[in-house]
C-alpha cells in the first residue's frame, strides 16, 4: 500500500521512519520532508498547508493511506477534503481539530464535561483581559487562543508579566490572529506528562507515555519552544494513576466531541500537569506530539500502519476485544527499555535564528541510536540546516540513564555552528 506523511519537521521523519518498517507499505511519500526524510521516503514537493493540492495528490496518486503530522492543515480541512470512501486518512477533521485550534473551545469542552483543568476565563478585548488580572494578582498562564507553533503559551510568575504577555499576544500581534483572542488561567504546579491516545472516536488505546521539555533553558527556564527534548516512558507508569486519567479526560472529551457531532479519529495528545490534587489537563492536542513522537515510536514494538489502519477503519474496539487488551496497557505495544530525544535547535531559538549552516558528524543509525531531521535541507551533497529546531537524537538503553548517554554521546560529534541544546532532558526523572 502507499502511504503519505503530510510534513517536514522531525515529527514526520519519526512517523516516515516508522511507518517504512510496516511489511503493508510498498511506498512512502513525505510533503514537503526535509533533508533526512529523502533518504527513506520520495520528496513531495507539496507544501503542508496547501491542502487543495495534498487532497489532489492523494486522489491522483490513490495514496491508501494520507498520515496527517502537523496542526495547521488538520485545522484547515485536510482530512475533510480526502475522501474516506476512496482513500484512508490518520488525523481529525477541522471541526474536532478545534480542541488544539481554538483554546477557548477546548477550555469550554473540558469544563461542560467535567475534566480536571486549571481555572479560565477567555478574552478578546486587551482592556478587559488587563483589569482582570489586576483584580485577580497571581501567578497565570497566558495562552493565544489560535494556533502558534507551540509558542503562544506565557507563564507568568508576576502581574507584570503576565500584563505584558497580553499586550505582546493582543495589541504587538507577535502571534499573528492566533492571538486575537487569549486564555488566561491559573498557573498549576507538578511534574508534566504527554499521553498519546490512538482513537476511532469511540474507542482508544494509549502509546508509551512521555515527558516533553518545552523550555529553552536548563531547569525549565526562559521561554517556551516546540519543545526541546523528550523521554519515554514517563511519569504516569502507575496503571491506578493512568486509569484516573483515562476516566476523567480521555473518555469524557472523546465522549463530548462525539455528542457534539464531530467524532475524533487520529491521535489524541493530552498534555498533563500531575498536581497534588491529581492530572489536570494543560492541553489537548489534535496530533502526534514533537518530540514525544521521536521517543515513542523508537519503543513501539508493533506495527504502527496497523494501528492507523484500524483508528481510520473505526474498528479498533474490535481489536480491543479480540485481543482482550486493556486499552491503558501500554506495554503490550512497546518494547524493553527507555528512549531519550534531544534536540539540537538553532542559536537564537525560539527568536531569530540564521540558516543556511553546514552540519556535519552525523553518525549512522544503530540499535541504540537514530537521528530524525526537522529544520534541515539537503544542497550540492551536504546537509544544512533551514529552521529554529534542527535535528531530534534519539538514544534507547535498558534504562533511561543508558538512553540519556547513548543520545548525548552523538549531540557531541554533532556539529554546526550555533548549536543549542539542554544538557538535562529527564532531570526531573
Amino acid at each position: 500500500m502507499k502511504v503519505l506523511v503530510v510534513g517536514g519537521g522531525g515529527r514526520e521523519h519519526a512517523l516516515a521512519w516508522k511507518i517504512r518498517k510496516s511489511p503493508h507499505v510498498t511506498w512512502v511519500g513525505v510533503a514537503p520532508g526535509n533533508g533526512g526524510t529523502r533518504s527513506l521516503a520520495e520528496t513531495v514537493e507539496i507544501a503542508a498547508d496547501d491542502i487543495e493540492g495534498m487532497a489532489r495528490y492523494v486522489h491522483d496518486e490513490k495514496i491508501a493511506l494520507t498520515v496527517i503530522g502537523p496542526e495547521a492543515p488538520l485545522a484547515a480541512g485536510l482530512a475533510d477534503l480526502i475522501e474516506p470512501a476512496e482513500q484512508l486518512v490518520f488525523g481529525p477533521s477541522a471541526a474536532a481539530a478545534r480542541i488544539e485550534s481554538d483554546k477557548r473551545f477546548a477550555k469550554d469542552l473540558m469544563a461542560a464535561a467535567g475534566i480536571p483543568t486549571a481555572e479560565y476565563r477567555a478574552f478578546t478585548d486587551p482592556g478587559e483581559a488587563d483589569a482582570y488580572l489586576r483584580a485577580h494578582p497571581g501567578p497565570v498562564v497566558v495562552k493565544a487562543s489560535g494556533l502558534a507553533a507551540g509558542k503562544g503559551v506565557t507563564l507568568c510568575r508576576g502581574m507584570d508579566e503576565a500584563l505584558a504577555a497580553v499586550d505582546a499576544a493582543m495589541r504587538k500581534k507577535v502571534f499573528g490572529d492566533a492571538g486575537s483572542e487569549i486564555v488566561i488561567e491559573e498557573l498549576l504546579e507538578g511534574p508534566e506528562a504527554s499521553l498519546l491516545a490512538i482513537t476511532d472516536g469511540e474507542k482508544y488505546l494509549l502509546l508509551p507515555p512521555s515527558q516533553d521539555h518545552k523550555r529553552i533553558g536548563e531547569g525549565d527556564t526562559g521561554p517556551n519552544t516546540g519543545g526541546m527534548g523528550a523521554y519515554s516512558p514517563a511519569a504516569l507508569e502507575d496503571d491506578d494513576l493512568l486509569r484516573r486519567c483515562a476516566r476523567e479526560i480521555i473518555e469524557p472529551a472523546l465522549a463530548a466531541l462525539r455528542e457534539a457531532g464531530t467524532p475524533y479519529r487520529g491521535v489524541l495528545y493530552v498534555g498533563l500537569m500531575l498536581t497534588e490534587e491529581g492530572p489536570k489537563v494543560l492541553e489537548f492536542n489534535c496530533r502526534f506530539g514533537d518530540p514525544e513522537t521521536q521517543a515513542v515510536l523508537p519503543l513501539l514494538g508493533v506495527d504502527l500502519v496497523d494501528l492507523m489502519l484500524i483508528a481510520a477503519t473505526g474498528k479498533l474496539g474490535e481489536m480491543l476485544g479480540s485481543l482482550s487488551f486493556d486499552p491503558i496497557d501500554w506495554r503490550r505495544l512497546s518494547r524493553e527499555g527507555s528512549a531519550a530525544t534531544v534536540v539540537l535547535a538553532s542559536e537564537g531559538y525560539p527568536g531569530p535564528y540564521e540558516k543556511g549552516r553546514e552540519i556535519t558528524g552525523l553518525p549512522p543509525e544503530r540499535e541504540d541510536l537514530v537521528v530524525f531531521h526537522a529544520g534541515t535541507t539537503w544542497r550540492d551533497g551536504r546537509l544544512y540546516t533551514s529552521g529554529g529546531r534542527v535535528l531530534a537524537v534519539t538514544g534507547l538503553g535498558k534504562d533511561l540513564r543508558a538512553a540519556l548517554a547513548n543520545s548525548y554521546a552523538a549531540v557531541e560529534v554533532i556539529q554546526f555552528e550555533g548549536k543549542t541544546f539542554r544538557r538535562d532532558i529527564g532531570w526531573r526523572a
